[in-house]
């Protein structure tokens, strides 16, 4: 049994736990907040028996194996060393860190303890995109990878207002790019590679981070076109293009729908429904990655975490996205 610990009370930890309590061999077992009334509130509401709001406490911990770190984006690479140095396994929230160097440095900390670290993209976990992933070969030779995702925030009416909340501060290392582009980056380089080479554009919203953006990654054979917003809505589906055929994806966050249409006219249905919360099918891999003894999951990847922060660290350069995090590593060198 795999003893949980959660770092962060928001939305994203409730469906963690809607989806934890799906799988086999988790106990949750600990919550962390900064205040202690919000600890123990989120703790009463789930059952949860230990709370912290202390980090040193939490990961000194003798009951606690493994953290699901759910916090700012700031955050994430601080608060996942600490865990791994201590031999916790870490499965850690999209995206993984602020910037590449980060995520070498996290990636470090579980090479030298020995504990599982993992990114929490659902996405490619989900059974739509595992068939996607066997049956890619029958469009032939890709030419063309489309993603797109639009998704107008529920905290931009507040922004337009004058309240620059979380998710459009660059402090937090938020953006459109970092909270939404991500979902079309990363199973662009997990089913291609990283490019060879990105231009990418952005709007800057006032408060320093993009609004919405779109890149363009080249191939040796084939490019990846990917656009992003916080601040529209997109109904335009992804797809992929090959030379015998397409594949046509509802949602690539979350892809539901994926069907094959061949040039001939003929369709074939790859869909498959969850079937239980999206959440649960990341979990289960992080926890089978750590009950197998693997050092890393086979599909989210170390390698493939690395390559989608490259590519968006490189974007955020040509549109003139700055975080604080990524000054700290400039003023070292």
């Amino acid at each position: 049994m795999i003893r949980f610990g959660m770092i962060g009370t928001n939305f994203i930890t409730e469906r963690f736990i809607d989806a934890a309590r799906q799988c086999e061999g988790i106990e949750l077992t600990a919550v962390y907040s900064r205040t202690e009334n919000r600890a123990q509130e989120f703790a009463n509401r789930y059952g949860i028996g230990l709370t912290f709001t202390d980090l040193n406490e939490m990961v000194a911990s003798d009951r606690i194996d493994a953290v699901y770190i759910a916090s700012p984006n700031s955050l994430h690479a601080e608060q996942s060393i600490l865990f791994l140095k201590q031999g916790k396994h870490v499965l850690c929230e999209k995206p993984m860190a602020s910037n590449a160097q980060e995520v070498r440095e996290m990636f470090a900390a579980a090479k030298e303890s020995g504990a599982v670290l993992m990114e929490a993209v659902k996405t490619t976990l989900l059974p739509s995109f595992t068939l996607l992933r066997e049956n890619l070969h029958k469009i032939g030779t890709v030419r063309r990878y489309f993603a797109n995702y639009g998704q107008y925030s529920s905290r931009y009416d507040a922004y337009k207002e004058g309240m620059v909340l979380n998710a459009f501060r660059p402090e937090f290392s938020n953006g459109a790019l970092m909270d939404l582009g991500l979902y079309c980056i990363y199973p662009m380089v997990l089913l291609f590679g990283k490019p060879e080479e990105v231009k990418a554009s952005a709007y800057m919203l006032d408060s320093g981070v993009d609004g919405e953006g779109s890149l363009l990654a080249r191939y040796p054979d084939m490019e990846g076109v990917v656009t992003f917003s916080k601040i529209t809505d997109s109904h335009v589906p992804s797809e992929i293009q090959g030379e015998l055929g397409s594949i046509l994806i509802d949602k690539i966050s979350e892809p539901r729908s994926v069907q094959i249409r061949y040039r001939d006219g003929s369709v074939e249905d790859l869909s498959e429904p969850a079937g239980k919360p999206v959440m649960s099918y990341e979990i289960q891999e992080f926890v089978d990655t750590i009950r197998s003894g693997a050092f890393e999951s086979s599909i989210n990847s170390h390698a493939c975490s690395l390559a989608a922060a490259e590519v968006m660290e490189e974007a955020r350069r040509q549109f003139g996205l700055v975080f604080p995090a990524d000054r700290k590593y400039s003023e070292q060198k």
